[in-house]
């Protein structure tokens, strides 16, 4: 997959095999870091898949050498800048819906993670039904790092994979985690060789798609079921927060250092 996108090319790409859909960001030369646009266009393809009833299965993954990098640093500087709540609140927005339809889809999402996942890109794996990731992945809770608060759900769906302990560890110090490690900890399922990440990735959605679908969408149904709601307030409070740490000088000051490579000088307001 080429490492940077020629003008116009779709952000979402969708490769269909059989039953299997494999969504794949598409904005390689920034990581596949979320802006509004591209949360927008994943936002329409989970909904399409989501009422297709030959799709059996769905693939999230990058392109190029990243998983998804998170939220667009220089859209949230841009926007910092600005003071301009509104087009952050679009974002926010825009990946509570992405999350939404993955979590509401009554079908089993694969998050394929081939590299780099970090901050939200991380919680949007977290948000899928089932994680593996290639031997080149990396996993990383970043936001503290940039004085802001974590989103698309992970404050739900971190704490019920590793335990409460574990998950507080990862949001307070950004730690980074490895494949194994992830795969340790109860994130990931399978971690592959990297050269055969592609072909063991379509292997396992094979495998799920011709699995019984009323069967695993119900499987789905009971395990997050009422928890839906509770999903949807979490996110809600997660915005909240997160616009509160926005408008804050620490966040001003993590995304300065973020550009100018420094340690972050934090001082509470």
């Amino acid at each position: 997959m080429s490492a940077t996108q020629p003008a116009g090319a779709p952000l979402v790409l969708e490769e269909r095999v059989d039953s299997v859909l494999t969504l794949r960001l598409n904005r390689p030369e920034k990581l596949n870091a979320l802006n509004l646009e591209l949360c927008r266009a994943l936002v329409h393809a989970l909904l399409r898949a989501a009422d297709d009833k030959s799709v059996r299965a769905v693939v999230l993954t990058g392109a190029g050498r990243g998983f998804c990098a998170g939220g667009d640093v220089n859209h949230i500087r841009d926007a910092r800048m600005r003071r301009s709540v509104r087009d952050f609140e679009a974002l926010l927005a825009a990946g509570k819906e992405v999350t939404v339809a993955i979590a509401s889809m009554p079908k089993v999402v694969i998050a394929a993670v081939n590299g780099p996942a970090a901050g939200g890109g991380m919680s949007l794996a977290l948000a899928c039904d089932m994680r593996i990731a290639s031997d080149r992945a990396t996993f990383k809770q970043a936001f503290a790092q940039l004085g802001l608060y974590p989103d698309l759900g992970a404050t739900f769906f971190l704490p019920r994979l590793v335990g409460l302990s574990r998950a507080s560890e990862l949001f307070y110090t950004s730690e980074q985690l490895s494949p194994a490690e992830a795969r340790e900890m109860g994130i990931v399922y399978r971690v592959y060789a990297h050269e055969q990440f592609d072909e063991e990735t379509a292997k396992l959605a094979a495998s799920i798609a011709a699995g019984p679908p009323l069967a695993y969408r119900d499987v789905k149904r009971t395990m997050i079921g009422e928890a839906h709601r509770e999903l949807a307030r979490v996110i809600d409070e997660e915005n909240r927060l997160q616009l509160h740490c926005f408008l804050s000088e620490d966040c001003a000051e993590g995304l300065a250092a973020f550009f100018e490579k420094r340690r972050p000088n934090f001082r509470g307001h």
